[in-house]
């Protein structure tokens, strides 16, 4: 049961979201006010006492058409920095899509590490804790945090989705790049066990370097098989394309490709048009209707996180 110290927020752009995670709960969401202003700046203010009290606010950092994704960041940041100075006793955030999560090392000469400077930026306005869902480099977002993080993993939404389609087929699970191999073989044993059954796994090459994708090794075994391409996120398609171009010249039957963040740029909808990716698969971390999700709406599928979001909201307040 939820007590009345715990305070739930949603910003406006991300408030469909919240309102599944409020009801999950069987918590209102806390009533704030937002305001833009003729110069392009804006305002967030709680509209209720959150003195002493233990408060979430969720949104994804994802940019979409009139709000970039450095408006997103400074609306939150700006929030939760009203909310310690209106007497919070704490303040998590909640982001199931975290931006600059991808940038998180020196890939190039005099390179910006921005996970840590966006970590920076948490801490400096009192963010008690951070939590998200399937962020890209795991390690990389636990260090880069002095503040206390919280990792959510969509693996068990994907498999559940999966196991109707998969009765008496053959699958292997492709990860796109090595980068992703352990976030692919954590995905294997759950979906094995949940069938009850061995499931291989498979790595496609791929080298990025200024934008231009290279590679077309695979190694493991697809022959005649399901594969499974699973990813954190998907933006341009290219990645997961390449990947299913590769399954298919070794011999696969085709592909469902799996990706937590559903970014989908306006390239995505003609990128993952060819008919051997037979479904797309993401959660709703990213709002729909994003550019190049509309070409892929025959097979798209959106698999719901607002429940995984609202146990780890009432575990974490209930102190576990």
């Amino acid at each position: 049961m939820i007590d009345d110290e715990l305070c739930l927020f949603a910003l406006n752009t991300s408030r469909t979201f919240g309102e599944r995670v409020a009801q999950h709960l069987r918590l209102p969401l806390s009533h704030h006010e937002e305001r833009n202003f003729e110069d392009g700046e804006h305002k967030a203010r709680p509209l209720v006492p959150v003195r002493g009290r233990d408060v979430y606010v969720i949104h994804s950092l994802h940019g979409e058409p009139g709000e970039t994704v450095n408006d997103r960041l400074c609306r939150l940041l700006f929030f939760i920095g009203a909310l310690r100075d209106a007497g919070a006793q704490r303040v998590t955030a909640v982001v199931p899509y975290l931006a600059y999560s991808r940038k998180d090392r020196q890939t190039k000469e005099r390179d910006p590490v921005t996970t840590r400077y966006v970590a920076g930026l948490f801490e400096s306005v009192g963010t008690s804790a951070v939590v998200t869902l399937d962020v890209h480099n795991l390690a990389a977002f636990q260090n880069a945090f002095r503040c206390r993080t919280f990792h959510l993993e969509a693996t068990g939404l994907f498999v559940h989705f999966l196991l109707p389609m998969l009765t008496g087929m053959q699958a292997t699970v492709v990860s796109p790049d090595s980068g992703g191999m352990k976030r692919a073989e954590a995905f294997r044993q759950q979906l094995a066990e949940a069938l009850g059954r061995p499931v291989e796994i498979a790595c496609a090459e791929k080298h990025r370097s200024s934008g231009v994708l290279s590679g077309s090794m695979l190694v493991g075994e697809v022959r005649d098989r399901m594969v499974i391409l699973f990813d954190d996120l998907v933006s341009s398609g290219s990645t997961l394309a390449r990947a299913a171009a590769a399954c298919q010249e070794a011999g696969a039957t085709g592909a469902i490709a799996l990706a937590t963040h559903g970014l989908f740029s306006e390239r995505a909808g003609l990128v993952l048009a060819d008919p051997f990716i037979e479904r797309v698969v993401v959660t709703d971390s990213v709002a729909p209707g994003r550019p190049g999700a509309a070409a892929l709406a025959a097979k798209l599928a959106v698999v719901g996180s607002a429940a995984l979001v609202g146990d780890a909201i009432a575990q974490l307040h209930g102190g576990d």
